[in-house]
């Protein structure tokens, strides 16, 4: 099994580059899809979240109300800390359960924004990172996504820098172009994965 750390600043398109790995045949474990299925109601996640930030963080339907959560801990590194302090032991318990539940010859991938800023590199056997030019980023999360300029602003000033990013790259994918540039690149990265994936006889 060959276990590979995929991470990108916003708006770089790590979501576009995992779901093409995972059309090729990758295992993907990504972090964000199991960080909102560990906070689902009636989750002991929700419970624990509730009980640090009050339930102004609940939607009307008993849900997280993510909007309202993100306005408290983007604007605290405090906060922020006490949330990830939560929610990544609980990610990272049900990564390591799918992981385990993969084939021995599988590549499997986890998708996980933060690895630089949460210093996960060493979990994986290789990084590969998505690289777009902070212009780039901002350009995708105003336009396509429709988030306000200095929220876009706001959300990449949190993450890690692309120099840090960079730094623990084994592979890096670049997504400064269009998007038919970036599907060739990724075939590429993947031919290399599995590759480094089957047992040397």
């Amino acid at each position: 099994m060959l276990k590979v750390g995929l991470t990108g600043g916003i708006g770089a398109g790590k979501s576009e580059v995992s779901r093409l790995l995972a059309s090729y045949g990758a295992v993907v474990v990504d972090a964000d899809k199991i960080a909102r299925e560990v906070v689902e109601p009636g989750t002991p996640g929700l419970d624990a979240v509730v009980a640090a930030f009050g339930e102004g963080v609940l939607a009307a339907d008993g849900t997280l109300d993510r909007p309202a959560l993100g306005a408290i801990v983007f604007a605290d590194p405090e906060k922020l800390k006490i949330l990830n302090g939560i929610v990544h032991p609980l990610v990272g318990a049900r990564s390591a359960e799918l992981e385990r539940a993969a084939p021995a010859d599988a590549v499997v991938v986890h998708d996980v924004p933060l690895l630089t800023e949460n210093g996960l590199a060493p979990l994986y056997d290789l990084v590969v990172v998505v690289d777009a030019s902070p212009d780039t980023q901002l350009d995708r999360l105003v336009r396509v996504r429709g988030t306000s300029e200095a929220d876009a602003r706001g959300r990449m000033a949190a993450q890690a820098t692309r120099e840090q990013r960079l730094a623990v790259a084994d592979l890096v994918i670049d997504n400064d172009g269009p998007l038919e540039a970036l599907e060739p690149q990724v075939r590429k990265v993947w031919r290399e994965l599995e590759e480094r994936a089957t047992p040397r006889s």
